[in-house]
């Protein structure tokens, strides 16, 4: 049926004309909404005979059907134009006759079913006819007669859906829009642009009626619809911008609902494009601001970037800007901008945010007077704006407060809001803090109440259950603190464990969650602090492999820097538990976090290779191709690229931990790139121990990890965590001070310190060593630094006393060969690398002339250059870049090519941003990120003649991220690096002597960087009468 029942047009002609055909022909009438209708008619005479009575009775009847259906059709045209009820029955009852006559076989049964479903459809539009199941049911079985290729298919599809938008309409039934959504994606591709098919089934009551009401659904078919949808709104369509907001809201549905951080990404994406889509003058721009701004928000909650959060407050900002006073939108946006300066009030502190905040809720409650939909929300918000501000300043008023409009909030929800459990659990906190505050005890058990009411509200994998865990932990740990019962604290441990465990909602909530439990535990003496560490650690590793780049994992690890001391007291924990072993194995686990994620992707699969040659391609194929995104997405700085970047990553990661697993399942790589067992870490000992010494705040001490067998425990009674960080001080003090002295003159101040080393630190050390483990002097050890330590020259720790036949006492150094470990697995990765070795070259690179701004003259590089190319046995290829050819570019290209390293300039050690520290080249930084991002696997030693080239970080000290750290992480196992500022002029007699060491001319040019070591501590013994203390003591070695 051509329109919606009217009469299109009406045809004349006599018998004889019409008789005058014997083949098919055609009519045509005027042209009706751009189409132009036309009827296909047959004519043909029949003379009735004996033998031919079925043929006759055939006839008979099509033609009753012919003037039933066109009586029902001149009934329905009356109707349409009259509106006469008893037009539309005697219609109804003309079309039920034909359809009645035409049974499921006959060729027309299908126009008949139309015919009658129309008819009974205009009924129901109009409200004469009630009835709309039926009439649906006549489309359907229409349908079904005609599939696809018939030429009415397209017809049919369309009267089906506009029988499912009337029920909709009418009834709001959601599965007929759902289903109405999946029959336009069949039919608009049936229908070509400009056909009058299409443009009704585009129109306001086709497609676009579908968009504006197909309902929010966070089910893979709720989601998979409004892709559908999307489909037919290409690039250009007016509605595009809501569909892909409609498709944002039911992705972020979802997350909320399962924790899946793609369907956020996959959302923002979305709703950048929307709001992309709606420029400046755009009547909803406003709207789609604020809706980027809350995924954004969202996200921020999740994972921590700083960068949503500011970009979503920015987005807050303008669209309140689009919305001045009077604007029927004011209030969502003050409400949206409030919430996010909360977040950043407790991320920043700036106590601005905060009071913007209130302001802007009290204004928003004005907004939402009683009776208004929304007055709850806005009222938890400014309860949740005066508990936080309460939180800071202490101003009881604020806590009544938010108490007060907290209740009046829930008592304005319903109870099956799924936001409901919010408000409980806000609720549930500010009553806590109020128990702690007066220690009436109906507050803290109303708290309790609460928060149970509010899990027991969510499904077990809703991401809302983590923050109910929480607070019901702070409940029950606060009625711990004032009636001590241990119950309440079991209670709480179980609902710590909870929280931290679960597994929808993002790391960062479940870290802090892991870290308060670690305190309570600490606090408390609970018997699951080892189990908190642990946890804490696990879900650290987790949250920073998210993170494409070392740098975004750094920025990601600092966020937790109240946590920075954790693997030190994770480790002193076990100590106090008697588990060496453990101890060792959470230090290594806590620290060096960055390098063993970096590292990760360079682990050696000789092994693997041998074993399943299939599985060690495929990982070592995902490694490089992470990697490479990783180096990629370091570059861009397009927000929606950067979006669609981590999304990637994620993903890659994905299928890289998948293939992580399934190597796993081999038996003798059960426990391939898991944190290293003990038993995997003493490898690191194998020609030496190597002694962790542990600065935490519960105890320090120090553990002595031996060639076989267990690990030994050494207290240092005499020494504490701040007696480290004054020794750390005094030291900065009396080596600025000996750069200023004549080389000839003490250094008194460094003796005594270096004396407080020896006898605090290091001789309770060596004690065991010589007395217990029977090592012989001269013998090499490694030192392995944690926290404060890091900042101490442990390795130039002397007594300076005489004995009593006018000897003198040995020196750390005198007894034994020092080097440095960042880490166990460092060293143990180092060790592995020496298996394949190629015919050494060596470079020397040096930048004396740095250029303006960048660091005084070096003038004597170019002599030391010099000397050190003449010492270097001719038997290696040897190059030197100086000068002008020192540039950023040639560095990395001679630290590409060759296996040994002497690197002569400044050094700048950045403490803040690590990665940013560098050598001062002729050009352009040679920083630590460019020499990491390098893998040269051949590299075996670097020598660093250069300022701070081994000083660590100040907001993740553990992590010892230094450019000599960096040199052995990209491959260089052994590496000679400097505490402090070197006098280039005094350095050059070290490092003539040195290389004097390292090369003997007996040993016909053997290059065996395993002599570094040796070689230095045989050069500081040998220029003591040249070169001054602090510049002797400023080298150290590490790696093998």
């Amino acid at each position: 049926m051509l329109g919606s029942g009217e009469v299109v047009g009406k045809l004349e002609t006599s018998w004889d004309e019409l008789l005058n055909h014997d083949q098919p022909f055609e009519l045509s009438f005027l042209s009706v909404c751009g189409d132009d209708p036309s009827l296909t008619l047959k004519a043909a005479v029949v003379h009735p005979c004996d033998d031919q009575d079925a043929a006759l009775s055939d006839s008979l009847v099509d033609c009753e059907i012919a003037r039933d259906t066109d009586a029902g059709h001149a009934q329905f045209a009356e109707y349409v134009t009259g509106k006469a009820v008893s037009h539309l029955n005697a219609a109804i009852e003309r079309f039920q006759l034909v359809l009645d006559q035409c049974p499921v076989s006959h060729p027309d049964r299908a126009a008949a079913l139309t015919n009658l479903a129309w008819a009974r459809l205009t009924g129901y539009i109009l409200n004469d006819l009630q009835d709309i199941d039926a009439t649906t049911s006549l489309f359907r079985e229409a349908l079904a007669l005609r599939p696809q290729p018939h030429p009415d298919h397209p017809l049919s599809l369309y009267n089906l859906t506009e029988a499912l938008n009337w029920r909709h309409d009418k009834q709001s039934t959601a599965s007929d829009i759902r289903e109405s959504a999946q029959l336009y994606h069949e039919l608009l591709p049936l229908c070509p642009e400009g056909t009058y098919l299409h443009s009704i089934a585009t129109g306001a009551d086709g497609v676009d009626y579908v968009i504006s009401n197909l309902p929010i659904d966070a089910s893979d078919k709720g989601i998979c619809l409004p892709r559908v949808i999307l489909e037919l709104c290409p690039l250009g369509h007016q509605l595009r911008p809501r569909v892909l907001n409609n498709l944002s809201w039911a992705l972020e549905l979802r997350f909320s609902q399962c924790g899946n951080i793609d369907d956020l990404d996959e959302g923002i994406q979305f709703r950048r494009e929307a709001m992309s889509l709606c420029p400046e003058g755009h009547t909803d721009r406003d709207s789609y601001l604020n809706n980027l701004a809350c995924s954004l928000r969202v996200r921020f909650d999740h994972q921590r970037k700083p960068n949503d959060l500011d970009e979503a407050i920015s987005l807050y900002e303008e669209a309140l800007r689009l919305c001045p006073v009077g604007h029927e939108s004011r209030d969502f946006s003050l409400d949206n901008l409030g919430l996010a300066l909360i977040t950043r009030f407790n991320e920043r502190g700036d106590i601005d945010d905060i009071t913007r905040a209130v302001s802007l809720y009290r204004e928003a409650l004005t907004l939402r007077p009683p009776g208004h939909p929304r007055r709850d929300t806005t009222l938890n918000n400014l309860a949740l704006a005066l508990k936080t501000r309460y939180d800071k300043l202490d101003v009881s008023e604020d806590l009544n407060k938010a108490i007060n409009l907290y209740r009046e909030s829930l008592r304005l929800r319903q109870l099956d809001d799924p936001e409901r459990h919010r408000i409980l659990y806000n609720l549930s906190a500010a009553l806590c803090s109020r128990f702690t505050q007066t220690g009436e005890n109906g507050d803290v058990e109303e708290a309790v109440q609460l928060c149970q009411e509010a899990l027991a509200s969510l499904p077990s994998l809703h991401p809302g259950r983590c923050r109910s865990y929480a607070w019901l932990q702070v409940a029950y740990l606060s009625r711990y603190h004032l009636q001590h019962n241990p119950v309440d604290l079991s209670l709480a441990v179980e609902n710590f464990r909870l929280a931290s465990r679960h597994p929808t909602y993002g790391f960062p909530e479940r870290i802090i969650q892991a870290y308060k439990w670690t305190v309570a535990a600490e606090q408390h003496g609970h018997g699951s602090a080892l189990e908190a560490y642990s946890t804490f650690f696990e879900l650290l590793d987790a949250h920073l492999v998210t993170r494409s780049s070392a740098t975004s994992r750094r920025e990601a690890a600092a966020t937790f820097h109240y946590a920075r001391s954790l693997p030190v007291d994770a480790a002193s924990c076990a100590i106090r538990c008697d588990n060496l072993r453990h101890a060792v194995e959470l230090v290594e686990q806590g620290r060096g976090q960055q390098w063993s994620l970096a590292s990760r992707l360079r682990t050696p699969v000789e092994d693997l290779e041998s074993a399943n040659p299939k599985l060690a391609h495929n990982y070592l194929e995902l490694s490089k191709r992470i990697s490479n995104a990783a180096q990629s997405s370091a570059t861009i700085t397009d927000r929606a690229a950067v979006d669609r970047a981590a999304t990637e990553y994620r993903r890659l990661t994905r299928q890289w931990e998948a293939a992580v697993a399934e190597i796993r399942i081999l038996r003798v790589f059960s426990r391939f790139l898991l944190p290293p067992s003990y038993e995997d870490l003493q490898v690191a000992a194998r020609h030496g121990p190597v002694i962790i010494l542990i600065a935490s705040q519960y105890s320090c001490s120090a553990i002595i990890v031996p060639t076989s067998g267990d690990p030994h425990h050494i207290p240092l009674p005499s020494i504490a965590l701040t007696d480290l960080k004054t020794l750390k001080d005094r030291f900065t003090r009396a080596i600025q001070h000996a750069s200023r002295m004549n080389p000839a003159e003490s250094r008194t101040d460094l003796i005594v310190l270096l004396r407080t080393v020896w006898d605090k630190i290091m001789l309770p050390i060596v004690n065991v060593l010589e007395h217990v483990l029977k090592l012989k002097h001269r013998s090499r050890i490694w030192l392995c630094p944690t926290a404060a330590f890091t900042s101490i020259p442990l390795h130039a720790a002397h007594p300076f006393q005489t004995k009593a036949d006018r000897s003198k006492e040995p020196c750390l150094e005198d007894l034994y060969i020092c080097s440095y470990t960042p880490t166990l697995s460092a060293l143990v990765r180092s060790r592995q690398s020496m298996k394949k070795r190629v015919p050494p070259s060596f470079v020397a690179i040096g930048q004396g002339q740095p250029g303006t701004g960048k660091g005084k003259a070096l003038l004597a590089v170019d002599s030391e250059l010099e000397l050190v190319h003449k010492l270097v046995p001719a038997t290696a290829n040897r190059t030197t870049i100086s000068g002008d050819a020192a540039t950023r570019a040639g560095a990395l290209k001679g630290l590409e090519e060759n296996t040994w390293v002497h690197l002569a300039c400044h050094g700048k050690q950045d403490p803040t941003q690590p990665y940013n520290s560098h050598f001062v080249m002729r050009d352009e930084h040679l920083t630590l990120l460019d020499i990491m991002e390098r893998d040269t696997p051949h590299a075996e030693f670097a020598f660093l003649s250069a300022c701070h080239t081994a000083v660590g970080d100040e907001e993740t000290p553990d992590e010892v991220i230094h450019l000599a750290a960096g040199l052995q992480f990209s491959g260089f196992k052994s590496v000679v690096g400097t505490l402090w500022g070197v006098d280039d002029a005094v350095a050059k007699h070290v490092v003539e002597a040195f290389y004097k060491y390292m090369f003997n001319p007996k040993e016909n040019g053997v290059m065996d960087c395993t002599k570094a070591a040796w070689a230095l501590n045989c050069a500081t013994h040998a220029v003591k009468t040249k070169v001054p203390l602090e510049q002797r003591m400023v080298f150290i070695h590490i790696g093998v």
